[in-house]
Formats: C-alpha cells, structure tokens, sequence
C-alpha cells in the first residue's frame, strides 16, 4: 500500500515537510460557527495539523495506519491526544464529532462510500475541512532544471487530481465530490497564499518524502537525489499555497452518488 510507505521516513517528514498556519483554525472555526470540541483527523502523519486543533477544552482524535508516523507524532503534540492506528475506511462509527479533517491525506482514503463514511463519523451540522496543496519550485528554471535531473527515474513527482478536475477549476477536489454525494451542504473553498525559502538540502529533504521517489529503489532514490541537488541553486523560492475546502454534513442525505 503506498501510503504506507512514509512510515520509513517518518523523522524526514517532520523536519522537512512545512507546517500548517494557525489561520487554518479561525477560518474553520468561522465556517462553523463555533469552536469544535470534538475533532477526528484522517492521515494525521507526523502531526503537523494535529497540533493547531489541540488546545485546551478540545477532545483530538489523530489516525492514520502507518504506526512509525504516529509514534512520530507522539513526540510532538500534547500528552492528551488520542491516537488510532487504522486508516480511514476502518474508522469506528461509534462516535459522531463536531469536525473532521484531513491534511494532505484525502486522497489516500478509497473512494467507494468516501462520503457516507465521512458523514457517519460527524453530528448533523458538523464539519468536514480537506486541507492541501502541492510544495513546488516557483522559478521556472530551476523547476526545467529538476524536470531535467529526475527524467531518467520519474517523468513527474506531481499527485494528479483524484477526480481529474484542472487546475483551473474555481472549485477544486474534493469540493465538487462532496457536493455531489449529497450529504454535505455549503460547500466552501479558500486559498491561503505561501511563499517560503528552502536550502537546497531542504528541498531534496522534502523531495525524500514524496510518495513517487519512495516508489523507487533505494539506489535510485540515491542517483536521483544526487542529480536533483546538483542542478539546484544553493537556496530556493517555493510556493506552497494551501487549499482548505469544507462542507456542512447535512441531516439526511439529499440524493447524489458516493463513489
């Protein structure tokens, strides 16, 4: 299972993947009108986003399948989170929460009753927020000359939209799947700007926790990394935009199609 591959660089992950802005929290508490006091996070990881929803007063529920990231993620959110090493589809249905979310892991889950498990899991009027955005080079010559080192092991790192919608869509995936599932109303998306400076080490850093290079084998993964690091300049500009998509579970299902 290919998820299940970021185990094995669980310590990488947490140190060269960027974190998530507190603004995150404000914008979701916005939508939903009130602080959450139930929370449940799908692919928590190493606990990137875990950490901005537990605060005082806040039950945290962080899982993911893979126990190398949730030992990772131990170390770094507060003693009472709660932690469950199951992926998604095998979430207990035995309790309703005030908000579900996942970060740069939605598109792990499988798609078959994605929806319907997901309102399951949340109260009437609870929130579901996905969270995500690709980490890319922002000067167009360096990106030519990283397509360039890579192109003997990978013709791309991307992670290609699940449902196939452009880039240029208005509304991104997951938002027009969750509309269509019918259990979720209000449909909402906003993009929160980020603009950032890597060293070169950093970058091949995050590189080392991109799913497509930890496809390769081991010597691969070193010839590639070598290459990609020798055609950087010493520090890089990034762009990593975030998209934050959230929907209202409604009382009953409206009609659509899950999956």
């Amino acid at each position: 299972m290919r998820a299940l591959r970021f185990g094995a660089v669980a310590e990488a992950y947490e140190r060269f993947r960027p974190g998530y802005p507190g603004e995150i929290v404000d914008l979701v508490t916005s939508y939903a009108g009130e602080p959450p006091r139930t929370v449940l996070e799908i692919g928590a990881g190493t606990g990137k986003a875990t950490r901005l929803f537990a605060r005082p007063g806040v039950r945290v529920t962080a899982t993911d399948p893979d126990p190398a990231m949730l030992a990772e993620l131990s170390r770094h959110v507060p003693a009472d989170v709660r932690t469950m090493q199951v992926a998604f589809e095998d979430v207990p249905l035995s309790e309703r929460h005030d908000l579900v979310f996942a970060a740069a892991a939605l598109h792990w889950t499988a798609p078959e009753g994605r929806w319907t498990r997901m309102a399951g899991l949340l109260r009437p009027g609870g929130v579901f927020a996905s969270i995500g955005g690709p980490v890319q080079l922002a000067d167009p010559a360096v990106v030519a000359a990283v397509q360039a080192a890579r192109s003997p092991f990978l013709d791309t790192d991307d992670i290609p939209s699940p449902d196939g919608t452009p880039p240029e869509d208005p509304l991104q995936w997951p938002g027009k799947e969750m509309q269509r599932s019918g259990w979720f109303h209000d449909v909402r998306q906003t993009v929160i700007e980020r603009r950032m400076t890597m060293t070169a080490d950093e970058f091949v850093g995050y590189l080392s926790t991109v799913s497509a290079y930890l496809e390769l084998l081991a010597s691969q993964q070193e010839q590639v990394f070598d290459r990609i690091l020798r055609a950087l300049p010493p520090v890089v500009e990034i762009t990593g935009d975030l998209i934050v998509q959230m929907g209202r579970r409604a009382a009953t299902r409206s009609g659509g199609c899950d999956g």
